[in-house]
């Protein structure tokens, strides 16, 4: 029952954010951060708080920087997924079917994940459950059991979706790439690991892992919902409090890439080809990146309307989607973009892949290009915040990229700021032809073909 009606306080909070957003422009778009309040505790953990006390619920989102698969040396690839994916299954004096329970029967959302650069925590409570939920989120935190057989289930779940992607073209298109463009460097790794890497992991490997990288020097959190500050404060603590208070970020110096201008073709039988193709980028804090936004949206992000779509797909039938986007980490960013065509088609459309970026580099766009993009873009931005766990997780995002409270308020206006001279600046930037990489996965016509290894 009190899971019934979590679910629908979920759906009523979606709701009245969606309707929000039709009457007042959604607050959150134009607000202009003042609503936004710091809580920070005794032992000096902060927490950005929007309050929202019109649906008794709250969400909690919660990053440790530099915990995720970065943190993953290459013979424990996949720790950081294996541990986001077992924090959850037992804490405390409670095993798995236990801890899951718990949560259950108090409507309770507890989740982990891996990233690249971060460890990622997502908790989500009726209000009145609050103190429930935090505790349940600070045992997984501070009394994770790894016990064996949770431990060997979720392994198994994780080598079946590696076996899974080692199959689809795309997912090795992906990972071939990235070990061409990072080489060496950790963000070549697959973040789930290998076959090999994650049969190896152990529960000491897990604890390890959380002891030097996730502390409360490194945590940043988001909190949206139907609560105070004061009430929130000791809430905190319960949370998060336990931790050490350091936390680990390596150093591991900036990731450029490894190689540039590279072409591989990969076998792969099949009526189809799929083509990964990207550059060198920018990271999230770059002064061009809301320029490189743009830049980005009028080429390949902008779904039907982009101008890879249009030349590749609408002029020519040579795929059914095309698309490009921004990719920054902490240590480096690409630009990257896919398609995938006909066997027979795919020197083709690689040639016009190549010719309309090259037209668009040089000429730039036009202004009605300019306006629509700038319009998609504004417009587009408060659809993507319809509950209170997607807001909660932006909190977190404008304090890691240190945006400012008031970035809200102020991202339209660097939108519309940007000018037909900046997308020619950043694009002669981005869109180096000479440094892009491609991989194809098939048996594309006319492209050299190497076996798969």
């Amino acid at each position: 029952m009190r899971n019934a009606l979590f679910l629908y306080a979920q759906l009523l909070a979606a709701l009245a954010v969606v309707l929000s957003v039709a009457v007042s422009g959604a607050r959150a778009e134009t607000g202009s951060g003042e609503d936004i309040v710091e809580v920070r505790t005794d032992s000096g953990i902060v927490a950005w708080l929007k309050q929202e006390p019109s649906i008794p619920m709250i969400a909690v989102s919660a990053m440790w920087r530099g915990a995720g698969a970065v943190a993953d040396p290459a013979d424990k690839a996949g720790r950081a997924n294996l541990l986001a994916a077992t924090l959850d299954e037992g804490a405390g004096d409670m095993d798995s079917q236990a801890f899951q329970q718990r949560l259950d029967d108090h409507g309770i959302r507890l989740s982990f994940e891996a990233g690249r650069d971060s460890l990622n925590m997502t908790l989500q409570t009726l209000t009145e459950n609050a103190g429930e939920a935090f505790g349940m989120a600070g045992l997984a935190l501070s009394e994770p059991r790894f016990d064996a057989e949770a431990l060997d289930r979720m392994r198994a779940q994780i080598q079946s979706s590696i076996a899974r992607s080692l199959q689809n073209p795309n997912a090795i298109a992906g990972q071939a790439f990235s070990a061409l463009a990072f080489g060496d460097d950790r963000y070549s790794q697959p973040t789930d690991g290998t076959p090999e890497t994650v049969a190896a992991l152990a529960a000491e490997d897990l604890r390890s892992h959380m002891a030097t990288t996730v502390g409360r020097e490194n945590l940043i959190i988001g909190v949206v919902g139907d609560i105070t500050p004061e009430a929130l404060k000791p809430l905190l603590e319960t949370a998060f409090g336990k931790l050490p208070a350091i936390g680990g970020i390596p150093e591991l110096g900036e990731a450029s890439f490894n190689a540039t201008g590279v072409e591989k073709y990969i076998d792969y039988e099949g009526p189809q080809t799929v083509l990964v193709f990207g550059t060198p980028g920018i990271v999230r804090t770059d002064p061009d990146f809301d320029a490189a936004r743009v830049m980005n949206h009028i080429l390949g992000g902008g779904g039907f309307s982009s101008l890879l779509t249009e030349e590749i797909r609408e002029k020519r039938g040579l795929t059914y989607g095309v698309y490009s986007y921004l990719r920054p980490l902490d240590r480096g960013g690409a630009w990257l973009g896919g398609l995938s065509t006909s066997n027979e088609k795919a020197a083709e459309a690689l040639t016009v892949l190549k010719t309309t970026i090259a037209e668009y580099r040089d000429i730039g766009p036009d202004e009605e290009q300019l306006a629509k993009a700038k319009a998609n873009i504004n417009g587009a931005f408060p659809l993507r915040f319809a509950s209170n766990s997607a807001i909660a997780e932006l909190l977190v995002a404008i304090q890691r990229y240190d945006l400012g409270r008031d970035y809200m308020a102020r991202r339209p206006e660097r939108i519309d700021a940007v000018t037909v001279d900046d997308i020619k600046r950043v694009a002669n930037r981005i869109l180096n032809l000479d440094a892009m990489i491609v991989v194809g996965v098939g048996q594309p016509k006319g492209l050299r073909t190497t076996p798969t290894e």
